[in-house]
């Protein structure tokens, strides 16, 4: 099983390399939305471009899996990305917001890897965390725009992030109710992780 482990998430790892980290913030090709419809496309679209932000969101729900309060956390980190989006239209700056971005990604992997339960306070915290940097970078693509995108962006992000979150969370409870060691949540974990490794080093090592 550790060899498996390890060739998925070599595998994710290599298509996050092969991305380009550009067209993870930017769904309109790079232009700001400037109509409800290029609003609300472009939320839909955040965060199944970026392979980094859906690895976070799909760890979440996997993590969230094992809490009878599970939907009220995945819920918790969805307000949170919102609340981070928000914080970056209305002008706050956080620094090397991407390498962040990358490494909650490897954390998120290496928590689903180590299979440890942690509290529900805990989770939320972390959740919290995660959700507010992940927000903030995907906060790039609105910025500037004005109230009607701005509020079409919010209702497509809110309703694919619920999508993806929620279908991890109750597909994740469905493999852990057949299988003790869920050796299936330990590989995604290590594709999470791998993208997480793969996005980091975009991000430290300069393009030749």
């Amino acid at each position: 099983m550790n060899r498996i482990t390890l060739i998925i998430g070599l595998i994710l790892a290599f298509f996050a390399l092969m991305a380009d980290p550009a067209l993870a913030h930017h769904v309109m090709g790079g232009r700001i939305p400037v109509t409800f419809s290029d609003g609300l496309l472009s939320g839909l679209g955040h965060p199944i471009i970026g392979l980094d932000h859906f690895a976070a969101v799909v760890a979440v729900g996997c993590l969230a899996a094992v809490h009878r309060a599970g939907l009220a956390l995945a819920i918790g980190f969805i307000l949170a990305m919102i609340g981070g989006v928000a914080a970056h239209v209305r002008g706050t700056t956080v620094p090397d917001a991407e390498i962040m971005v990358a490494l909650s990604v490897i954390f998120l992997g290496a928590m689903l890897l180590r299979n440890r339960q942690i509290s529900a306070g805990a989770a939320l915290g972390l959740f919290i965390a995660v959700g507010l940097i992940h927000g903030y970078a995907l906060g790039e693509s609105i910025y500037g725009a004005e109230t009607s995108p701005l509020t079409a962006y919010f209702i497509g992000l809110a309703a694919i992030q619920s999508a993806i979150a929620l279908g991890a969370m109750f597909a994740a409870r469905a493999v852990t109710q057949r299988q003790a060691d869920i050796p299936t949540l330990r590989l995604a974990g290590a594709g999470v992780a791998g993208i997480g490794i793969a996005v980091l080093m975009q991000q430290v090592i300069p393009a030749v």
